[in-house]
């Protein structure tokens, strides 16, 4: 099975999502064509209803573990309740931030 699949199932097992958008952003960086590396996930769910950003991010973390531990490099996550969905975000997604790519260095 897909990591991406992978993913997108247990996000929807465990959160009932109103919006899920798991993306394989892995084309975008240094690695193999084909490559599963590399993801987005927007979520949004009541189940995030009175919880703090960190909170939300170990919430999903705690969810793809096992993925994150085997086969994921770079997650980024975007996580709503459906009140703050629809007032920020509902037409346009956020985007992820450009990779810096585990081989290119910060200038010293």
């Amino acid at each position: 099975m897909l990591i991406h699949t992978r993913i997108e199932q247990k996000l929807l097992d465990a959160f009932d999502p109103v919006v899920l958008d798991v993306v394989n952003e892995s084309h975008m960086h240094n690695v193999p064509a084909g490559s599963e590396s590399h993801f987005k996930v927007v979520i949004v769910t009541p189940h995030f209803d009175g919880m703090r950003l960190l909170q939300r991010h170990r919430a999903v973390n705690a969810v793809v573990a096992e993925e994150i531990a085997k086969d994921i490099h770079a997650l980024a996550l975007h996580t709503y309740t459906p009140s703050e969905w629809y007032e920020y975000y509902a037409e346009k997604p956020p985007a992820s931030p450009k990779c810096m790519g585990g081989e290119k260095k910060l200038p010293v």
